[in-house]
């Protein structure tokens, strides 16, 4: 069962961009910074393995790959700034379904198996367990994104840590999105938050939207 509600509309990317930072490195071999930004979303290991690789040309060369519609690169002015990135729904699913079904072995195999260990506090100290992994069960697989909640959180994660513009991506609002698969469904939940929302208040109202969705799909 499909279910979908904008799947074409663009969002400011957040850390969900990882996944194909990953998988552009992962053609030219494995590196051990994927780790840490896979499973705690280590922004440092993504900025070094974004310097390295081409910036804007990752994104730009794994959505010609893929086929990816809504995906662009961040806008001109902010090149550094990968969660900038430009993405929506309909993609990011797209992205799972070409991880899931025609990546190579090793790089299907590299990603999944950190994103379904995903640690509790991302290595900001940022909660990652909304949306998904509080919406259901294990086994679950996923990687999550946000942006614009400030550098750290009003309540610290403990433990659990691994060491002109375009669309609209709603630069000065944060972001919250939750994506990955559970079972043989690929979830995919982006959401753009009122100016001023607490990371806590958007964590929670995801994770019900998360929860909506899954009852509706049937799971």
């Amino acid at each position: 069962m499909v279910l979908q509600r904008e799947p074409h509309r663009v969002f400011r990317s957040a850390s969900v961009i990882k996944l194909l930072i990953a998988l552009d490195r992962l053609e030219k071999g494995d590196d051990p910074l994927l780790r840490p930004m896979l499973r705690s979303s280590d922004d440092a290991a993504a900025s070094e393995l974004w310097r390295r690789n081409g910036r804007g040309a990752i994104v730009t060369r794994m959505a010609r790959e893929i086929g990816l519609a809504e995906t662009a690169p961040p806008p001109a002015a902010k090149p550094g700034f990968w969660g900038y990135s430009a993405l929506s729904a309909a993609d990011v699913v797209k992205i799972y379904r070409y991880l899931l079904e025609k990546a190579p072995a090793r790089s299907r195999e590299v990603v999944m198996g950190h994103l379904r260990h995903a640690t509790r506090c991302g290595t900001d100290h940022f909660d990652q367990y909304f949306g998904i992994p509080r919406a259901v069960k294990r086994p679950w697989a996923v990687k999550q994104g946000w942006s614009g909640y400030g550098d750290a959180p009003g309540r610290p994660c403990a433990g659990g840590v691994e060491p002109v513009l375009g669309p609209d991506l709603g630069i000065g609002r944060p972001v919250l999105h939750t994506t990955g698969v559970v079972g043989d469904k690929i979830v995919a939940v982006l959401t753009l938050q009122p100016a001023g929302t607490s990371f806590e208040a958007a964590s929670k109202q995801l994770t019900g939207l998360t929860g909506e969705v899954l009852r509706a799909s049937g799971g």
